[in-house]
């Protein structure tokens, strides 16, 4: 017989009874306990050095098991804070952690060894030199709404150097590990430094710094969420895939959502004056700032998904594999960019291949990008697609992307490459007067920056060594006038061209193919719909 809706209710209500009876009574279930760092010494009048203090209660926590470190408001001068399982800490409304200045050569604790090879950077195969560390550590939490403080980090760091530091926050070979609710100023060298981290949750952060924001590197499990990051002098969020493990592994199943980046000068988002003066970029291609997949990549970028981010006076998105890596399962979209200082979209293989003997050229393929807005982008550098001879960049979809560049340049400007717009000058092998506009070099070992190859032949796009890309709903336009093609297409094979808008100067052309095959175009007007086969060169 069917029961009323009387009866089912009072059936849920004696189940809920019966499973409260059941669990033990809330009183009975131990807190979670709490170790106030002043009660083991911490001072927090921001001159006396409270780091042993604080490692003190971090101590007794892990000793009882797990707990919470608490920091009231103050200012805790510290060096080294070493992170312990099962341990959170807590900075409250008005506690700041600060990396205190040194002296004799005591303070921070010294660099581990690394990794034993040259494969990375020495910043990225040292942790211990940090204002917090935590190595073979699991269930760590650093929460807020309190800051760090990095004013005695240092932003460049090539060797050991006693008690000084470059990281505000380095973890290696840790899971479970949330980061929740901060600001960090002054960063260092690295503001987060994850290396080899599995379940790595950091939300709601507000970093505002002097060289790289978060560098998530051989890490697995990955939610970057809410959060802003200012890094005018270096990349405010990269994933990388180095060896500083010893043997490279994959950063995998990545999502960075709801955020901001962006290259205003070092405390300028945090002071909310925004300033674009003081600061110098580090190097002319202007303030950093982006989000990025590269540099050191030996290891696999694999499922990786940006959605929902603002870039604001930075560098545009990059995926860079030069090391041997494979990127691939790269989901982009909701992205808008202003003020863009480099190309708003560069995708590049390179063959600077910093690995062991034997190191081959990476990969990139299956990647899609889509719902970009960019304004004010960099006329110098079109957005690039660009793989090497033999080694294409593979799968690439682009589907409702808007570029407004700013314009004003030439196929002479690319031709004559003036010292005014680029760094260096490329000349034909000779030596002699200017180079073909068309001829490209490869720079295949060179540092991957939109800059490297000069001025571009293309002012919205230029595609080179790639197979399968497809740009749907695609528009590109510019603030004043430049004559270059929007689009240079250069050994493509499998091209599908659909709803492709571009603005075109008075007598310059829309389309450049070069050693194109398989080509179709649809609902691009003023192109006609049109399919080739094989096209040697062609203009449109």
């Amino acid at each position: 017989m069917k029961s009323s809706p009387a009866t089912y209710g009072r059936s849920i209500a004696t189940s809920l009874l019966a499973f409260a009876l059941l669990a033990p009574p809330l009183a009975a279930q131990a807190p979670a306990r709490t170790f106030d760092v002043r009660a083991f010494g911490a001072t927090g009048d921001g001159h006396t050095i409270d780091s042993d203090a604080i490692n003190r209660a971090i101590d007794s926590a892990a000793a009882a098991g797990g707990g919470t470190v608490h920091f009231p408001a103050g200012t805790y001068a510290s060096h080294s804070v070493r992170l312990r399982s099962h341990v959170a800490l807590h900075l409250e409304r008005g506690a700041t952690l600060l990396a205190a200045d040194t002296a004799n050569g005591r303070g921070f604790d010294p660099a581990e060894p690394g990794a034993g090879n040259a494969y990375q950077d020495f910043g990225h195969s040292h942790w211990h030199n940090s204002l917090l560390w935590g190595e073979d550590v699991e269930d760590v939490s650093i929460v807020g709404p309190g800051r760090i403080d990095g004013a005695a980090l240092r932003r460049e760091l090539s060797r050991d150097v006693p008690g000084l530091a470059n990281k505000a926050i380095a973890l290696k070979r840790a899971r479970n590990v949330l980061l929740r609710d901060l600001t960090i100023y002054r960063g260092g060298h690295f503001g987060i430094l994850a290396t080899g981290v599995d379940n790595l949750t950091i939300d709601d952060l507000t970093i505002d710094t002097n060289r790289d924001g978060i560098d998530v590197d051989a890490c697995r499990n990955v939610r970057i969420s809410n959060t802003s990051v200012n890094a005018p002098n270096d990349d405010a969020i990269v994933l990388k895939s180095s060896y500083a493990l010893g043997a490279p592994r994959a950063t995998e199943d990545v999502a960075i959502t709801n955020s901001v980046v962006s290259g205003f000068d070092v405390g300028s988002v945090l002071d909310g004056t925004y300033r674009r003066t003081t600061e110098r970029a580090p190097d002319r291609d202007g303030p950093t700032g982006r989000i990025k997949l590269g540099t050191e990549s030996n290891g696999a970028f694999r499922n990786i998904t940006i959605a929902n981010v603002v870039f604001e006076r930075s560098r545009g998105l990059a995926l860079e594999t030069v090391d041997g890596a494979t990127i691939e399962d790269v989901a982009i979209t909701n992205v808008t960019m202003r003020e863009v200082t480099t190309a708003p979209i560069f995708l590049r293989i390179g063959a600077r291949l910093r690995g062991p003997a034997g190191t081959q050229i990476g990969a990139i393929r299956r990647v899609t990008i889509s719902n970009v807005v960019a304004s004010g982008a960099d006329p110098r550098y079109a957005s690039i697609i660009a793989g090497l001879p033999g080694h294409p960049v593979e799968d690439v979809t682009l589907r409702d992307v808007r570029l407004v560049y700013r314009g004003g340049l030439s196929l002479e400007h690319a031709a004559k490459q003036p010292s005014e717009l680029v760094n260096t000058f490329f000349r034909p092998p000779d030596g002699s007067g200017p180079r073909e506009p068309f001829t490209v070099p490869e720079r295949a070992a060179m540092y991957p920056e939109p800059s490297m190859f000069g001025v571009l032949p293309a002012y919205g796009f230029y595609v080179r060594h790639a197979r399968g890309v497809r740009l749907d709903g695609v528009q590109v336009s510019w603030e004043q006038p430049d004559t270059r093609p929007a689009f240079v297409l250069d050994d493509v094979r499998g091209v599908d061209l659909r709803g492709v808008r571009a603005r075109r100067a008075s007598g310059a052309s829309l389309l450049e193919l070069r050693g194109v095959e398989d080509v179709r175009v649809r609902d691009s007007a003023p192109l006609a719909d049109v399919t080739l086969a094989r096209v040697a060169r062609k203009s449109y």
